[in-house]
Order: C-alpha cells, then structure tokens, then sequence
C-alpha cells in the first residue's frame, strides 16, 4: 500500500495524516514477520541487493535474522531494533537513519505530507504521546456497534 492509500485508508475514517502518524508510532513495539519485507532486503533490483531507504548494517543484519523465513514463516524481527519493548518515539528517530523495517515506514519519512509529524515526533516525546493518545481514544470508538448490531466475543480474535 502507497502512503497516498494509506492516508485515504485512514481519512476515509475521519482521521488526519497527524493522527495517521501519530498512531503508526504504535510500531514502536512488536514485531513483523520477516515475509512482510524481504523483497525489499532480498535481491531488490539487478543494481542493489537491498531498497537503498535501508541503511545497509540494518538490512544484512535483517537478512541474517530473516535467512530462513521462507522454511519458517513464524520468523519474526522487531519493529524498533533500538528500543523494541519500550514505548517511545526511538521509531520516529530511527527513520532518517534508514532503521524503518516496512515499506510504509520508509514512506511516513519521505511523503511531504507526513514528514512533518514525523520530525515532531523525533524530536519531541511528549508531543508524540499526547497525540498517540488523543488518537487512540478516537480510534477505540470508531465504529462501535452496539445492541443488536455488536457483540461481546468470547475470543478477541475471532467472531462468534
């Protein structure tokens, strides 16, 4: 998905590209399966081996870490290797140096449209937090469904 459909995706919900960024601050934490990215760490184009938005210690060690994937999908990497089970803004701060893991990561640092946020964010934590949290709050009520058209799941991940 391009930034430009990811920020339809998200203003087709009601939400600005401030709050679409700052929401995508969650990949401070957690992980992706290596399957999501390795086109882009993996024989990328007959001149390069990895996308250049990566730096390039990060995307031998992303191939290292990932060598495998293919006989075991469940392979898995941290979306933040600098701070990856903190909550913070290291993900904003990693991105102009090459540390974003997704394509879309890479995109929120080179879009006119998001860098902006995404510079405010790095440089200031407590704006990140404020905005993280004033867009979660509008996210948990977006499309709420009660009474007869919502349901309390037994699992979370599954529908009744």
């Amino acid at each position: 998905m391009t930034i430009s459909q990811i920020i339809d995706v998200f203003g087709s919900r009601g939400f600005s590209v401030q709050e679409m960024v700052a929401l995508t601050g969650a990949h401070t934490i957690g992980f992706s399966h290596c399957k999501e990215f390795t086109a882009a760490i993996y024989n990328y184009s007959r001149a390069e081996q990895s996308d250049p938005e990566y730096n390039p210690r990060y995307a031998a060690g992303l191939r290292n870490a990932c060598a495998d994937f293919e006989k075991n999908p469940t392979l898995s990497v941290f979306n933040d290797i600098m701070t990856p089970n903190k909550f913070d803004n290291a993900y904003f701060q990693n991105l102009p140096k090459g540390l974003g893991l997704l394509k879309s990561d890479h995109a929120l640092f080179n879009d006119p449209r998001t860098r902006p946020y995404v510079d405010l964010y790095a440089n200031d934590q407590s704006k990140f937090f404020y905005a993280f949290a004033r867009a979660m709050e509008k996210l948990s009520v977006y499309g709420i469904q009660t009474g007869r058209k919502g349901e309390i799941r037994r699992r979370c991940d599954e529908f009744n």
